[in-house]
């Protein structure tokens, strides 16, 4: 895939870019490592400033940073401000709370025989990213804040689809302040990941991804032990019982279907009812799609933009061509617009069966899968049954309930009576498919720390 930005509400290309070659991406790698020998040496304060300058920079240039992300990914200007400001927030959040995660823990000493032992965190060196483009900022940052903050550096190989906005990270970073090298954007191909994993300078990776972009990666790092996260995507449930507002969970349940235009791993997908309020849910939640409007990403008053990729569009419609083929009936949208650019329209499906694809593959666009259930236990088991095991919604006010669902559903995350999201406080990764590790919170900064135990004798 050539590394381009290509307009998705146009179709058109705006700028290409040539790939880094051997001698530049070594070039890159040794002054990263070089940039670590020094930076891990920074005090604590110093890197906070740095975080906080950052945050600063962001907020001075917010307009101009989502309208890029809009320009190659397609995302609604609105939504891109949005995740700018969410980006400025992650930064100085660890600015703040990174010095206590930070902070040596102190161990036992009599019962181990020391005079003092402890627990200090240490970084490991330069991180590998590789990113999607469906948050093309906020996917980079939730990485990069916990790590800088630690003293680690870091190596961003971005979606070849938003390479504008993989080197603005780059200049963010540089323009607050932030030594040389130490967060670096490699213009490379999927192909080159392996060389760069592979080489000794690297000290571990994290990846958000498709499944196969995941055991690649894992496979690379098992073989040269190296630790990753991995964040893999999700078919994530959104569960209806009878005692829920009905019409708070309908409203909900269109943003997060449609959010990023429908291309967010964390959207819910598939809609598991009580029989009892699903035809009043699905009347709510039909009309609240239909009412979308699809257009221009710039334009204020648009609900949903393009897909990012011509290709992206064209799973989207096959998976929906081969939901009707086998019996399922669309009740809104389903069919892509006339004209330029990726567009496809909100669409709410039911009738689904096993051998749909539907029923089984994340489907990267604004698609709703409505499922109906006999009780909670039916719901627990149709959620379960997905390879991924992200997010997960729930919406019921019995408290029973809610204690059966979150011992219950298979997921790394649970929300109850609200929309899975992320927030720089709370660990964010799932289970099965979904990948391994946990980003933000303290566990994201520690996945790439040594915990080094320290014991002192008399």
């Amino acid at each position: 895939m050539a590394i381009a930005t290509i307009d998705p509400a146009s179709g058109l290309l705006v700028k290409e870019f040539e790939a880094l070659s051997p001698a530049e991406l070594d070039h890159k790698l040794e002054r990263a490592a070089q940039a670590f020998a020094t930076y891990r040496l920074t005090t604590l304060d110093e890197r906070a400033a740095l975080l906080r300058a950052a945050a600063a920079v962001l907020d001075r240039e917010v307009e101009s940073v989502a309208a890029l992300m809009t320009l190659e990914m397609g995302k609604t200007y609105t939504a891109a401000k949005g995740e700018v400001a969410k980006c400025a927030t992650v930064l100085r959040y660890y600015a703040e709370h990174g010095p206590s995660y930070l902070a040596d823990v102190t161990g036992p000493d009599t019962s181990v025989g020391a005079r003092r032992s402890y627990v200090t965190y240490q970084p490991l060196g330069p991180v590998l990213a590789v990113m999607p483009w469906n948050y093309p900022l906020w996917q980079a940052m939730r990485f990069a804040a916990p790590a800088l903050m630690a003293g680690n550096v870091g190596l961003l190989k971005h979606a070849s689809n938003v390479p504008q906005t993989a080197l603005y990270m780059e200049q963010l970073f540089a323009s607050a302040g932030f030594p040389a090298d130490v967060f670096q954007t490699l213009l490379i191909g999927s192909a080159t990941v392996e060389t760069v994993l592979r080489d000794p300078r690297v000290a571990a990776a994290t990846l958000t991804g498709s499944g196969p972009a995941g055991q690649s990666v894992a496979a690379i790092a098992g073989d040269v032990l190296k630790p990753t996260v991995l964040e893999l995507g999700g078919n994530d449930p959104f569960v209806v019982m009878p005692s829920a507002d009905l019409e708070r969970a309908a409203a909900v349940a269109v943003t997060a279907r449609c959010q990023n235009n429908g291309q967010s791993c964390i959207a819910a997908k598939r809609f598991i009812v009580h029989e009892a309020v699903a035809d009043q849910f699905e009347q709510l939640f039909a009309a609240k799609l239909a009412a979308l409007t699809v257009g221009d990403p710039m334009r204020a008053g648009t609900d949903v933009g393009p897909l990012a990729t011509e290709s992206g569009r064209e799973e989207v419609e096959q998976i929906v061509a081969d939901a009707v083929e086998h019996g399922a009936r669309v009740l809104v949208g389903g069919t892509r617009p006339d004209g330029p650019g990726w567009f496809y329209p909100p669409t709410l499906i039911t009738g689904i069966t096993r051998e749909m694809r539907l029923y089984r593959e994340e489907v990267f666009g604004p698609v709703a899968s409505l499922y109906r259930v006999p009780d909670a236990a039916a719901a627990i088991s149709l959620a379960n049954d997905s390879e991924f095991g992200l997010g997960s919604n729930i919406w019921t006010e019995d408290q029973d309930e809610q204690v059966r669902f979150v011992r219950d559903v298979q997921a790394g995350m649970v929300f109850i009576n609200g929309m899975s999201t992320s927030y720089p406080e709370l660990p964010f990764g799932g289970i099965k498919s979904s990948g391994f590790g946990r980003e933000l919170s303290d566990l994201g900064m520690h996945a790439f720390m040594n915990a080094k135990t320290v014991w002192v004798g008399a």
